[in-house]
Order: C-alpha cells, then structure tokens, then sequence
C-alpha cells in the first residue's frame, strides 16, 4: 500500500518502523516527519491540520491509507474530510475525538456507559475550583478540559501549586478536579472500527521527569511492555485485557455509536488497578507515546492490516492481534529543561554508535538534519529521542537501551535510570 502517516514525533517513527518491517513492501510518506523519520519514509509537505489540503494530497498521490498520528489532527477533524472523499483513515472523526479534546465530555460518555471513573467536578472559575479542593480532598488532581500536549494534568498536595495549574488553565476554558486514585497505572489500546474492537498488549509509562516518579509530569519518560504483573491479579494477560473491553472499551465505543459518532481509530485507555477495581484515568483518542514504541515492536501481526480493517469497516474479520514473547522497554532522552522550559538546538552524537548495540532501534521524537554533510543531528524539542531495546527478558532489554544510551551525547539532557527496573528484578 500506499500510506500517509500524520505527525512528526516518536510515535509517528514507531509506526513507520513497524510497517517497514512488513513481510509486504509499502511505500511510505510521512508529513511534516523528523530527521529520523526521514530515513525510514518520504517526507512530504502537506499542513496536517487542514482536512482539505490531506484530501487533495491523498488523491493526488493515490495514497491507500492515511494513519492520523497526533490528536491536533483529529480534534481538527482532519479523518471527516479524508471520510467523506472516500479516503480510508485510521483516526476518529472531529465528534468522537472529543474523548480526548475534553475531559468533560470523555467523563459524561464514560457516566452514560456506566463506565468505572473517579469522580470529577468541572470548574470554571478559581471559586468553583476551591470548592472543588474543599469536596474532593488532597491529593488533588487537575486536568485541563481541551488538548495540552501532555502537560494539562497535576498530581500534587500542595493546594496552592494545584490552584496556581487551575488558574493557568482557567482563561481558555474549564478544568476538571477528580477524585484522586491510588494503585498502579496501565496503558492498554483498542482498534476499533466503530463497532469491533480488537486489543493490543498492555504496557505501562513512567510520567514523571526523574528517577523514583519525582519530578513534574511529562509526556511519559519511558514505558515496557509485557506486564507480567497482571498475572498475579488477574491470571493471565489474557484475562485482564478481556475484563477491560468488556467493562471499558465496547461501552465506550457502543456509547458513542448510538451517539452518531462512531469512534473509528485507536482508543487508549489509561487505567488504575485501584482496591476498588478497574478505573478510567482518561482516554486518548490515538496512539500514546511512549508506549507505542514497545507495544509495536512485539507485535506480529501485521500492523496495516489491522488498521485498514479498522478504516475499512472489517475489523471484526481480524482475528485478536498476535505478540511475540520478548519484552520490550523504551527510554527517553529530554532535552535539558524538560518539561518547564527545554533548551533546543543542540547536536546529538553517538546515534550510529548506539544502533550497533543488539536489539537496539532508536526512534526519533524531536530532530533536524545537520547544518551541513555529515553533521551531528540538533534536538528540535523536550523529547527527543526513545532508546528502544526488545529482548528475551527485562534485565536482558534494560541493559541494552541503557547501553545504548550511554552511547549517545546531548549536553544537557536528562534520562530516567528506573525504567522496568521493577520487573527486571
């Protein structure tokens, strides 16, 4: 096939990288892309914000599918436009993305489908959001209502940071106070094609910036998969992933089909394994990041048959996806003054270095070419790059992404040292 991936971060290269690795040849096209990205696909210039101007592209260029990366896109409603021209598009429409675009609606959705959540009290002025604090109790928890690439939310006790974040927040629009949640945290995806859904493996982020989960929120610092863990609660992998769709992911997608809005992409569900069962934390209306760079390197089914069934309307003759035995463990390199205030423009060595250790790809967040031939790569943001390593086991995984790591320069950037240290064990 023929296919169009929106975005330019590590997310967009991780599914390039696993549609390469296809058994079948596709020719791949990636806008705007990085310069890593470069080397795996055809970067072309098209603005992934304007559903006309991807139309056009995409029939002008015969493009068989267009995977719609970022959730700027699909809030847009960038999958609409390409829809009604007949263009196949994995990504939900500009209705069913507001499960990520606002966490007032993703809670009234979750409410219709009796899905489990922590309570949440919408606030619109610091008033509202004292009240809030007052009902709900520390540790308080605050989300933005709309998109924030990743920095809207704010785990703290200390009210008045947590009132300094609502205030931040206030001027474009409501925030959201919820119930705080204990327990441990898992990322698990679901294809869905407005009616079937079909489950990836689970795996789990680290969120915050430093070792030991100090530090502010980020976008996720890291992230493995399997999760091994789930067997001792659970019994199986198997048995978790089938508990989730059926008490989170068909409600949700049944929900907002009887709503007209079929959610046709990918749904991501972050959940807390709480005393009290199974709860939504959110959801994302695409692939996350950074635990699409391990999710996707175990897969062995192949990845754009799974996403055009889903476009296509035919998941539900997919039979479940199919993961390999390795694990596998990514880590972030953030550019010195992640999140708060990233400093740019620095050139990376030691990339060549760092892909010659075995089991090792390294998948490109934030990069630009060199001035010149030959150059050093400069970081273009907070994020810049993902080690990931896939091995027969985490201690065996975990010391290859660090060794590879260690292999790369950066002045100034920061990586945590715990990722999967836990299972490793």
């Amino acid at each position: 096939m023929k296919i169009l991936v929106l975005g330019s971060g590590a997310r967009e290269h991780a599914i390039i990288l696993a549609l390469k690795a296809e058994q079948t040849e596709h020719e791949l096209l990636c806008s705007p892309g990085n310069a890593g990205i470069a080397e795996d696909a055809t970067l072309v210039t098209v603005d992934q914000l304007d559903g006309g101007a991807v139309t056009t592209f995409a029939n002008e260029n015969a493009v068989d599918l267009v995977i719609i990366g970022p959730e700027a896109p699909l809030v847009a409603g960038v999958a609409d436009a390409l829809r009604e021209r007949g263009i196949p598009v994995f990504g939900p429409g500009k209705a069913a993305a507001q499960l990520e675009g606002s966490k007032a609606f993703a809670k009234r959705i979750m409410d219709a489908a009796s899905v489990p959540t922590g309570r949440a009290v919408r606030a619109a002025s610091a008033a509202e959001v004292e009240a809030a604090f007052d009902e709900l109790g520390a540790p308080y928890v605050v989300k933005a209502d709309g998109l924030a690439a990743g920095k809207g939310v704010i785990v703290t006790s200390d009210r008045a940071e947590a009132l300094a974040h609502a205030e931040h927040y206030l001027p474009t629009g409501p925030v959201l106070i919820e119930e705080f949640l204990a327990g441990p945290e898992v990322s698990l995806f679901f294809l869905s094609d407005g009616d079937t859904v079909r489950a990836l493996s689970p795996a789990q982020d680290f969120k915050r910036a430093y070792d030991g989960d100090a530090g502010p929120n980020t976008g996720g610092m890291g992230a493995y998969s399997p999760l091994p863990w789930l067997d001792e609660q659970f019994g199986s992998e198997a048995a978790f992933v089938d508990l989730v769709t059926e008490q989170v992911a068909l409600p949700v997608i049944r929900q907002l089909d009887a709503e007209g809005t079929p959610f046709i992409g990918l749904l991501y569900a972050g959940l807390i394994l709480t005393d009290a069962g199974i709860k939504v934390i959110e959801f994302n209306a695409r692939f996350g990041d950074p635990e699409t760079q391990v999710v996707l390197p175990r897969l062995v089914t192949a990845l754009s048959e799974l996403l055009l069934a889903a476009a296509s309307g035919t998941l539900e003759d997919q039979p479940q996806p199919v993961f390999s035995d390795d694990v596998a463990i990514t880590v972030v390199l953030a550019s010195e003054g992640y999140p708060e205030a990233p400093q740019t423009g620095r050139q990376i060595s030691g990339l060549a270095d760092a892909s010659g250790v075995e089991g090792v790809r390294i998948v490109h967040a934030a990069t630009a070419g060199p001035d010149a031939p030959g150059g050093d790569l400069v970081a273009t943001g907070g994020r810049v790059l993902n080690v990931v390593a896939v091995g027969a086991d985490f201690a065996a995984a975990r010391a290859q992404a660090y060794e590879a790591m260690n292999r790369i320069s950066l002045d100034g950037a920061h990586f945590r040292s715990d990722i999967a240290a836990r299972v490793s064990e």
